[in-house]
């Protein structure tokens, strides 16, 4: 299956089977639908409204099903309910739906998938179960101003707040692999694109966005060679306090890490063979043996020092800080007043703004296609690259998949034909930069056809595949595993018919 990626990782870079394909490769979770939405949403909604049910007077509260070996709280129901409610009140909208019944049905999918995930020996990441449960109590307590307080809040001491939590976060993270176990090989060949695009009515067809085609220049500070060294004399630092033994390695990569995926679990990578890391890393990380901590390793995405915590086979279990360099307001100033000058010389038509790209820019990629921005990075970072898989046209969306929505803010005020001002930003790494923009056109929002928008029509044939897969899964699955639904709720409106058996 390649490594598992997820959202703020740095380090692996390999998609597994076909969910990278697309017009966009991103790092969340290709959605299955409503139903799947639905059902992971139940479980992050009890995390914070209803984890603390259990706990309730027993009088007040009782079992409304059971699934496999879960059961199912008529408080854990309810509190979803709510959830369900207050969020449809605030996007404006309602469903003719019964919230309890929807509510519960969602829980019931989580708790098949949690059973048949221990069935089928589906593994899950015990140290990323602990990171993020200590997280959420850590927001908990600052949220209560200490344990005391919260403690008191819920009527329960610390330890018992962090199992319940633990209980929680264990089965969503079984029932989120045994989805992705589900659907992770579905994959859609053009015919079956042009049939669910010929499935669809005229009125239903679905509205692409307005679509931006624009050109960059970009251009990093002239000072990154000092900005480097920063950035090594503090790792090296921070390298030399644990092994003096005056900080440990995951309390610093806490507290300094600027890999938003593995900070709060104390840099804690999931086991990685040397193939799924960057190449420079893993050189580093195949001379090193287990308790060791590396010199300062610079790829491309940053500088890291890494802990080896084990090494079995070919799998390696480590830690790392990653911190990349930082500018001063001086630095960054020099590469702004730079383009700020070549914006000048562009409007006074002495250059073109593709051959000042060819010339100036520091962007490797779009300098050779007079400036224009593609996808082409992101494919090939995640090992993905298929030509027919390149795009240059971008939704509102796909700018802040990434970074920031800098360049769509600066777009959005220009002209076809019209060059931004300068302005700083980061690149999809977090890299500090200058940049300047160019907006080429602007696609109006139209009604998707087969020939214009093939590849966002091949993703929505992609999710209507893996939704229907898994609703023929999962009636098969309520079939042969033991179901009961409380008399109250039997008559209830569900989605899928054979929950009542």
């Amino acid at each position: 299956m390649g490594a598992e990626v997820r959202e703020g990782d740095f380090i692996c870079a390999k998609a597994s089977g076909d969910r990278m394909k697309g017009a966009n490769v991103y790092l969340d979770v290709v959605s299955v639908g409503a139903t799947m939405n639905i059902m992971m949403a139940a479980a992050l909604a009890l995390l914070f409204a209803g984890a603390l049910a259990q706990k309730r007077q027993v009088m007040l509260d009782k079992v409304v099903a059971v699934v496999g070996g879960s059961s199912i709280l008529y408080s854990e129901v309810d509190d979803y309910a709510r959830q369900l409610t207050e969020q449809r009140r605030q996007e404006g909208y309602t469903s003719d739906r019964d919230p309890m019944n929807e509510a519960l049905e969602a829980l019931m999918t989580q708790k098949l998938l949690y059973n048949q995930a221990q069935i089928d020996s589906v593994k899950v990441n015990d140290a990323d179960i602990m990171a993020r449960v200590e997280e959420q109590v850590q927001q908990m307590v600052e949220a209560e101003g200490s344990i005391p307080q919260l403690e008191a809040k819920h009527h329960m001491p610390i330890f018992n707040i962090r199992e319940i939590m633990r209980q929680r976060y264990e089965e969503q993270a079984y029932a989120n692999s045994m989805q992705t176990e589900v659907v992770d090989k579905v994959s859609v060949i053009p015919g079956e694109v042009e049939r669910f695009y010929k499935s669809i009515s005229k009125d239903s067809l679905p509205l692409v966005a307005d679509q931006y085609v624009y050109a960059q220049i970009t251009k990093f500070p002239k000072s990154m060679t000092a900005a480097k060294q920063r950035t090594r004399e503090r790792l090296i630092d921070m390298r030399e306090r644990v092994i003096t033994g005056k900080a440990k390695f995951e309390n610093l990569a806490r507290m300094y890490s600027q890999d938003p995926g593995t900070m709060m679990r104390g840099g804690e990578m999931d086991p990685s063979t040397l193939e799924q890391l960057d190449p420079a890393f893993g050189a580093a990380l195949e001379k090193m043996r287990p308790g060791q901590i590396s010199e300062v390793v610079e790829s491309q995405f940053g500088f890291h020092i890494i802990q080896l915590l084990d090494k079995r086979g070919r799998l390696y279990h480590f830690r790392h800080i990653l911190l990349r360099p930082v500018y001063t307001t001086e630095e960054l100033g020099g590469s702004l007043n730079t383009l700020d000058s070549l914006v000048k010389v562009i409007r006074k038509d002495s250059i073109t703004f593709e051959r000042a790209a060819l010339l100036y820019s520091d962007d490797a990629q779009s300098k050779m296609n007079g400036g224009i921005v593609s996808n082409h990075d992101i494919l090939e970072r995640f090992n993905a690259f298929d030509a027919k898989l390149t795009v240059t046209k971008f939704l509102k969306e796909d700018f802040g998949r990434f970074k920031s929505l800098d360049d769509y803010n600066a777009l959005n005020r220009l002209k076809p034909g019209e060059i931004s001002e300068a302005y700083l930003t980061e690149d999809m790494l977090g890299n500090q930069m200058a940049k300047i923009v160019k907006l080429v056109e602007v696609i109006p929002t139209h009604t998707a056809s087969l020939n214009e928008d093939y590849l966002r029509l091949e993703e929505m044939a992609l999710q209507d595949k893996q939704e229907r897969v898994f609703k023929e899964w999962l009636s098969k699955k309520i079939d042969g595993m033991y179901v009961y639904i409380s008399p109250e709720f039997r008559n209830g409106e569900f989605e899928n018919k054979h929950w009542v058996k």
